[in-house]
């Protein structure tokens, strides 16, 4: 018996349930934006007609060489069209997109081909050497589709079928397969592998259609938004904002080089009104140069992700015409599944640095998610005190189905019936999250400990510090204690004793760092700092 006492004749069919899918946004946005700018790239234009009928000849192009449902179609690209385009294409054959990071190493980039299994493997030509010292050890390696990109200042090797010329082989009338069930996969993407091999994270179409609808309410998106794509594709899809912009009618502004210029002049040429980044990008900007800005009257909409951004790079950066709203989200919950939502009757007459501190917590739960909050070891609810620490646990519908070929680490993460973040975080008593440090990064010194996020925020407050990073240093007394890699701005100069007197007007004699290191900072394509290649480096020069 359901809901009804008697629901006799009350089931699914085609007219009543169809199977969510962001396949669907670029369909409906086919026909009624037809006309529409859909993509923008330098000097190239393409409409939503267009856009829709170069997919349908990508997906028809690799049905032609055997590629089934089912099987995974790689990406090795920067954010062009083509990365764009095989967000659809791939898919609409009923294949999986494995987007992959153009900074890996060879072996990395090897393991990742082999472990999905990849049949075809699309590639920007600046990357061509990298796709061959990584199939060369291969057994059954992928077909190689060389993107040629005019922009890059490259050739063509003339040694792989280009792009363009397979497109050209496939239908645009093609008709696209689309799932016949919302849990089937559309995605795999591979974690960072920091501590060894990295883990193939699995997304649904369902958890990918939600994501898509989450954001349009979270970021307040109304009709026709201009998205600038700093946030690379190969990371959670680009937070799932391609897959997005069709479903508004919006326009796609593809960015292969990621500089300050470059994003001042697609704000000011082409209006941009929202673009994603990373803190590290936001610092990009605030450092420019008088000569790489460009004026532009309009504000610009920003979710800001990928580590806890400083309260003093979140009151510049407002200053420059962008409004900052923090997201949090991992690769195994498509992106951004929380957000620092603005409460204007409450915080609304804040000062600067009020509001900045505001905004740089993670928040709350985004509108797809069921629960997301903070629980101790013993998955109980940590006191709403914004001291009591636990993990950060995530339910809800933007949560993979799991790791490829890897059912024990799956079900780790899923202990307790939530995601498991392994990010340490506290929560204030209206609910809202605020990261202290990931597991891994919890400096213990004398048995306290020490985030350092704190310590990098308040180190982050030097006006002649670019980026910071805060590691633990072994040390024989305290276990360890923690050490500060500083990357200066341009000429400016600062001193280990200078900068320790500094951090002493804001922090615990315990929290400041007894060691620091004057260097640049390791940084993975989307602009997170790669602490692990730090913590080696920091060793090395406490040895």
């Amino acid at each position: 018996m359901g809901w009804l006492a008697d629901e006799t004749g009350l089931d699914k069919c085609a007219a009543n349930y169809v199977p969510l899918t962001p396949l669907s946004h670029l369909r409906r946005a086919a026909s009624v934006f037809s006309h529409h700018t859909a993509i923008v790239y330098q000097d190239r234009r393409l409409t939503y007609s267009e856009y829709y009928a170069r997919c349908s000849q990508l997906a028809a192009a690799l049905v032609a060489i055997n590629v089934r449902k089912g099987d995974v179609v790689a990406t090795i690209l920067p954010n062009i069209p083509a990365q764009a385009e095989a967000h659809f294409g791939i898919p609409a054959c009923g294949a999986i997109i494995n987007t992959i990071n153009t900074r890996l190493d060879p072996n990395t980039v090897s393991y990742i081909l082999q472990h999905g299994e990849a049949k075809v493997l699309l590639v920007d030509t600046a990357f061509i050497e990298l796709a061959e010292n990584a199939i060369r050890v291969l057994e059954h390696p992928p077909q190689i589709i060389e993107v040629s990109d005019p922009n890059s200042g490259l050739e063509p090797t003339g040694q792989y079928l280009t792009y363009e010329d397979f497109l050209q082989t496939g239908d645009p009338n093609f008709e696209w397969v689309m799932p016949t069930d919302e849990w089937e996969s559309l995605a795999l993407n591979y974690t960072s592998g920091t501590t060894g091999r990295p883990k193939g994270v699995v997304y649904h179409h369902r958890g990918a259609y939600l994501m898509t609808m989450g954001t349009v309410i979270s970021w307040r998106l109304v009709m026709r938004p201009v998205y600038l794509t700093i946030v690379p594709l190969f990371h959670c899809n680009g937070w799932n904002h391609t897959w997005m912009i069709p479903l508004l009618g919006g326009t796609l502004v593809c960015c292969r080089d990621i500089t300050a210029s470059a994003i001042f002049d697609a704000i000011s040429g082409e209006g941009v009104t929202h673009l994603g980044a990373a803190p590290i990008v936001l610092n990009t900007l605030v450092n420019s140069s008088p000569h790489e800005r460009k004026e532009f009257a309009h504000t610009v909409e920003v979710f800001t992700a990928g580590a806890p951004p400083a309260p003093s790079t979140l009151a510049q950066i407002e200053s420059l015409g962008f409004n900052v709203t923090h997201v949090y989200g991992l690769t195994e919950t498509y992106g951004h599944i929380t957000e620092c939502l603005w409460d204007q009757n409450r915080w609304g007459d804040c000062s600067n640095e009020e509001r900045a501190a505001l905004k740089a917590r993670q928040g709350v739960a985004f509108p797809m998610m069921e629960d997301i909050t903070v629980m101790d070891a013993s998955m109980q609810q940590v006191p709403m005190d914004q001291t009591a620490q636990g993990e950060i646990v995530v339910r809800g519908n933007a949560v993979m189905k799991g790791y490829y070929k890897n059912p024990k680490a799956t079900l780790e993460s899923f202990k307790g019936d939530y995601f498991h973040s392994e990010d340490i975080a506290v929560q204030c008593p209206d609910t809202y999250i605020q990261i202290m440090d990931r597991a891994k990064d919890i400096i213990i010194s004398g048995g306290e400990n020490i985030s350092s996020v704190e310590v990098e925020n308040a180190l982050m407050a030097h006006p002649a510090i670019l980026h910071v990073a805060v590691v633990a240093m072994p040390d024989p007394k305290w276990g360890e204690v923690p050490c500060a890699v500083v990357e200066l701005k341009e000429n400016t100069q600062l001193d280990e004793h200078t900068l320790i007197d500094f951090a002493r007007k804001t922090l615990a004699g315990f929290k400041i760092p007894k060691k620091v290191l004057f260097r640049e900072l390791p940084k993975t394509s989307t602009g997170k700092i790669q602490k692990f290649e730090l913590r080696e480096i920091v060793s090395a020069s406490s040895a």
